[in-house]
């Protein structure tokens, strides 16, 4: 009970990152449509890092390189094909209310987010010791990305309130992560090397197909060397925490 009790308390905190951006309900809506498009470019460089520096050498240390590869493929194509599957669904003549990205933004958010749980349970399994450095580990890497997730919320239509309960459902998957890894301890490490470069592939779709493009819109050359520069902010940040 003492373990449970641990990867519980500690997804949760984890979850509760993600009402970090409560501090826009402070700003005024004019400082922070300026700084949108930085927060885009911080979550897309978050993600590329996260996908290339962290999902995929993790992956690649314990399994086929070749079977890994493919699942990324396969996780692009999945969420390439959910991505289609929103936008018939909820955009008629081109107008859209709510841009699709946002929505495949919170799935990829939602994967990863169970993975976190997954691995937490992992190390709590392991002993309490090690279980609250790798929660620590986790949040430290989760704030940028929820920083920059919650900016891509707000680009793609969500009204700030909406963005912030929508963002902590989605945070709520590390619990349930936490509790099927605690119940599936000795399947852990498995289901792990399949869903890893599956989020990957996700990671990298949402980047590559629907963030890179907005922050390409930019025709300012000093605000597109900006965007562009805090595009491999977020990239670095996420090898640092790689080598944390």
């Amino acid at each position: 009970m003492k373990t449970i009790f641990w990867i519980l308390l500690s997804t949760f905190l984890i979850s509760l990152i993600s009402l970090i951006g409560i501090i826009t309900l402070i700003i005024k809506d004019k400082f922070l449509k300026k700084i949108l498009m930085f927060l885009v470019s911080l979550s897309a460089g978050a993600l590329m890092g996260g996908a290339f520096l962290h999902l995929i050498p993790e992956s690649l240390e314990n399994f086929s390189s070749n079977l890994i590869f493919i699942y990324v493929l396969l996780g692009f194509i999945v969420f390439f094909l959910i991505e289609k599957i929103f936008h018939w669904r909820h955009c008629h003549d081109g107008k859209c209310p709510i841009h699709t990205f946002a929505y495949i933004n919170l799935l990829g958010d939602s994967v990863h987010n169970f993975i976190d749980g997954l691995i937490i349970a992992a190390a709590f399994i392991f002993n309490t010791q090690l279980g609250i450095i790798t929660t620590l580990a986790v949040a430290l890497h989760e704030i940028p990305q929820e920083i920059g997730g919650f900016g891509v919320l707000i680009y793609g239509g969500f009204k700030k309130i909406k963005a912030l309960l929508f963002n902590f459902i989605t945070a709520l998957t590390a619990i349930l992560g936490g509790i099927i890894g605690y119940f599936l301890s000795s399947y852990i490490e498995n289901s792990l090397i399949y869903l890893l470069p599956f989020a990957a592939g996700g990671f990298i779709y949402i980047a590559a197909s629907d963030l890179i493009p907005e922050i390409r819109k930019e025709l300012n050359i000093k605000k597109s060397l900006l965007n562009f520069a805090i595009f491999i902010i977020g990239i670095l940040i996420m090898y640092i925490f790689t080598i944390i």
